[in-house]
């Protein structure tokens, strides 16, 4: 939201050309807005889920571009539940992942009233649990009877995440896995372990998905998901709150237009893989400049 401050003029011979000034502005103001091409300007506030790779990407990517568009762009780091409420509430303005329409359709059914739709980038998201390439099953119908070549344990992430509450509500029954130890911690303390047991070279079961960088930084596979108890492949979709598209139609635009390849988000990923908050900004200011030309195509 803007706001103008004008200074009263008392010189009565003037008043007459200042009132003539005003409306030629106000007129050329109001033509602009039309248009679509106001002045860009104004504070937008990006939720990234805590954990989840491409949620911070993506939302550090946008945060340089509308800075560099003239916008003040921030990141507020949160857990699902957290961001899908503050977009509700009008405390954060941009989210830009959302599974669909499988892991997020809770919050969606939740919050979903009070958000507005912008527009899908990715369209082939996956849920998924993936082992060591080497493991010695290739399916989850054959997890049940080698579970004690994992030492009887899925390694999950946040209890919060959707992808959990699938895996619990549906994967663990649909398969008898009830026996096994479902960890819940985080994404951190998951890949943690993952990479620990890949350089010791032992078994492990973690739940992951794609697009996640993890896929290039080891050597995984995903168990066959016979039952279909995952889901198919989703639409990862930006959300803003509501009223977001009607104040910022230009940065609306820029993100309904948005897609982005695997690979280009595997590549801006591995490069904050690891690296502390106070350094990601510029990562990825160095990430830009490297790949300027499409991230130039983004708003052009």
């Amino acid at each position: 939201m803007f706001k103008r401050t004008g200074t009263a003029l008392a010189v009565t011979a003037a008043a007459g050309l200042v009132l003539a000034g005003c409306s030629s502005s106000d007129d050329t103001d109001a033509e602009a807005t039309a248009s679509g091409e106001a002045a860009a300007g104004g504070d937008i506030t990006l939720a990234a889920f805590n954990g989840w790779d491409e949620s911070i990407a993506t939302s550090l990517l946008w945060q340089n571009i509308l800075n560099d568009k003239g916008y003040n762009a921030s990141v507020d780091y949160a857990d699902a539940a957290v961001g899908f409420q503050g977009i509700a509430d009008g405390d954060y303005d941009i989210l830009t992942d959302v599974w669909l329409p499988l892991t997020h359709a809770a919050y969606l059914e939740e919050f979903g009233d009070d958000m507005e739709e912008v527009g899908a980038w990715f369209d082939s998201a996956a849920l998924t649990v993936a082992v060591n390439a080497d493991a010695p099953i290739d399916s989850l119908d054959e997890l049940a009877a080698n579970a004690d070549e994992f030492d009887n344990r899925i390694v999950g992430i946040e209890a919060g995440a959707g992808l959990t509450a699938t895996v619990k509500d549906a994967t663990i029954p649909g398969y008898g896995l009830e026996e096994l130890d479902f960890v819940t911690s985080s994404t951190p303390a998951m890949l943690s372990e993952l990479d620990k047991a890949t350089t010791d070279g032992e078994n492990i079961v973690v739940t992951l998905w794609e697009p996640h960088w993890a896929y290039g930084a080891y050597d995984l596979k995903n168990l066959e998901d016979p039952e279909g108890t995952l889901g198919e492949a989703e639409n990862i979709v930006t959300y803003s709150r509501t009223g977001f598209g009607e104040e910022f139609p230009e940065v609306t635009g820029w993100l309904a237009d948005f897609t982005m390849e695997a690979d280009l988000l595997y590549d801006l990923e591995n490069e904050l893989n690891g690296a502390d908050s106070a350094d990601r900004e510029q990562i990825v200011a160095d990430w830009v400049a490297a790949n300027q030309e499409w991230v130039d195509s983004l708003t052009a």
